[in-house]
This record gives structure tokens, sequence and C-alpha cells, in this order.
């Protein structure tokens, strides 16, 4: 069996040998269940409707703070809750955590998460709280957020098409660039200047997706058939391997250009100080979709109009294509993404005590 990675999401691999094919009682009203590159799972309810749900970590990261772990914990969440089109209703979450926190602590943290779901309209339904002995990790748990609308209304990333374009919002790297900027100051404002830091470290409130999704929900409601047919949030594996995910779950090739994936010279520079490569490292905030031929243009139309970069990298293709990506001088197959740098950076940063 394949072995698991040393930090992050397990391998493709993995979770096609021992998660996918045993998940449980069969039920009929379960419309699409775990697969790989595919976050939100689908149940069929009455009327025709149904309930979106999505899993995730909860963070807990001193070197970054309590508002901006609480802010990470609610919206990375969302952002998978985005990918379907609509804004996420509810949530459940599970708190494990250190056992060094304190009740004064908790409270500054339990606020801001109250204070980030309202603000999005979501409603804590219920979960736990407690500490867990020995816990001493940047996660604290993990949370469900659900949302409930008509059928025909979700997207999931295993809807797009050959010949659908591949559109990215924002730029790659943004959370990985922040949150080394924002835990890492002296070292990233001494050798990539006060600038980039400055830069880098803004980005950071700039990871929600969410107004993406509800773009594309605008855009989809004006037609008989949909613009935007899926999406996908870029997370572990940076926007190359959530196009690999979306690809792969949507029984596609793809086709990308190098030269226009949107980078920030703040991300490049944080990235290239801690040895990371942008397009693979997480990138949350990110999203990739994929609209049909001949609406591409009124979908960056309707994210600029909402303050949101997008930009056209690529196009799916047939599946016998594979996923290939044009670079200045050759052409390159991406394989399946490995661990995210990331994870390793922070944690050496952490280690050899760097401030």
């Amino acid at each position: 069996m394949t072995a698991f990675a040393d930090s992050g999401k397990v391998h493709m691999d993995l979770f096609n040998q021992l998660i996918y094919p045993y998940h449980g009682a069969p039920d009929s009203n379960l419309i699409a269940g775990p697969e790989y590159g595919v976050d939100v799972a689908l149940v069929e309810l009455p009327g025709n409707y149904a309930m979106a749900l999505t899993s995730d970590p909860l963070s807990w990261i001193p070197t970054l703070g309590l508002q901006e772990s609480a802010w990470l914990s609610v919206h990375l969440m969302a952002n998978d809750i985005a990918t379907t089109s609509q804004a996420p209703q509810f949530a459940q979450l599970v708190l494990n955590l250190p056992e060094s926190c304190t009740s004064i602590e908790f409270e500054a943290y339990w606020m801001h998460i109250h204070n980030y779901c309202k603000e999005i309209g979501v409603t804590i339904t219920g979960g736990h709280t407690g500490k867990a002995a020995g816990m001493q990790s940047t996660l604290a748990g993990g949370g469900t957020m659900i949302t409930v609308a008509k059928t025909g209304d979700l997207l999931l990333s295993k809807y797009a098409q050959p010949g659908d374009f591949i559109v990215v919002t924002k730029e790659a790297a943004q959370i990985a660039s922040s949150i080394l900027a924002l835990s890492f100051p002296d070292l990233v404002r001494s050798k990539c200047g006060q600038q980039n830091w400055r830069q880098a470290a803004d980005l950071f409130y700039e990871t929600s997706s969410l107004q993406a999704g509800l773009c594309a929900a605008a855009i989809n409601a004006k037609h008989q058939t949909k613009s935007v047919t899926a999406m996908h949030d870029v997370t572990e594996g940076g926007i190359l391997g959530a196009i690999y995910e979306m690809a792969t779950a949507s029984g596609c090739g793809a086709f990308l250009h190098e030269d226009q994936l949107p980078i920030g010279p703040a991300q490049q520079a944080v990235c290239s100080l801690f040895g990371i490569d942008p397009y693979s490292c997480v990138g949350a905030g990110s999203m990739i979709m994929a609209v049909k031929p001949g609406r591409e243009e009124e979908l960056l139309l309707t994210l600029q109009q909402n303050n949101i970069k997008a930009t056209l990298v690529g196009q799916f293709t047939d599946k016998s294509e594979s996923i290939r990506m044009q670079k200045k001088d050759k052409l390159v197959t991406l394989g399946q993404p490995g661990a995210d740098p990331y994870w390793n950076a922070f944690f050496q940063a952490f280690k050899n005590g760097w401030k």
C-alpha cells in the first residue's frame, strides 16, 4: 500500500486504495461521495434540493495569531463550499485545543470564529470543544460546513468538460507567502525587502474565494445552460495541483501556458527565499474555474467588476491528451502532485528559530 506523505494530504494512490472503496454503508441519496479532487459531497433531499457538505482542519498557528488562525478556520471551509457556486449556511466545529490554551486565548479565538461566520451568513449549529493531551500542532480539530440549494444549481469540481477554458482568479501562492511573511517577518523583511514583506502580509485577508463562487452563480443564472461548469479552490499543491485534481476528477486532460499563470512579485520573492515552487504550494484565495467557450469574456468581465483579478491560463482537453504545460522552450506533461513544499518550509523555519 502507498505510504503516507510526511505532511499534508494523503496522495491520490493511497486515497484510491483505501478511502474511496471503503466509505461505510451505501445510500441511494448520496449524489457525490468521496473522490480524489472533489472536496464537496452532495446528498439528495426532497423537492429537488441537495445538501452540500465539506470538511477541513481548524487552524491554531501561534506564530500567526489567534485572529488570523480563526480567519483560516472559517474561510478555508467556506472556499470549498464556494466551489458549488453557493454560499455556506451552517457549520459544525470540533475543537481539540492545545494543552497550553488559556480561557482568555480561547475566548478571543472563538469571538473571531463567531464574527467571521456571522459576516458570511454561517450559523454554527454545534460541535465539540475541549483540550487534547499532547496537542502541540498548528491544527486544533476540524469542522464541516453545509449548504442547501436546488440540485441543479450546485457545481462540483468534477463537472469540467473537454473544451472548457480554464480561468484562475487572483494569484499563485497567496496564503503560503502571507503566512510565511507574517510568521517570520524579520527574515522576510531583511531578505526580500520591506515592500515585498508588506505586500505578502497584506495578501492574508485576500484568501477568500467565496465572492468568485458567487460570481459564477450570477453568470449561470443568466443563461439556460451553465457558463461556469466547475470550480476548484486552490489549496495544497497550488494552482498546478488544483488543475491536475480538477482534470483528473472530471476525466479530462488539460493544456496550460506557464507564462500565463498569475503571480505577484511579493509571492515570487518569498517563495524564492524559502525555496518553494509558487505554482505548486498552497494558494487559498485563488479559484480554478471551467467556463464554456464563448462565455469566458463574460466571466472575466464579471470578476473584474467585482475587483477580482482573473486570468485565462489554458483549456481542458480530452483525457487522452494528458495534462500538459507549455514552458518557454518545451512542452511538459504534469504528473500527480507530490507533498506541498510549504509545510516543510514552514516547519523548518520554525525549528530553526527564525523570526
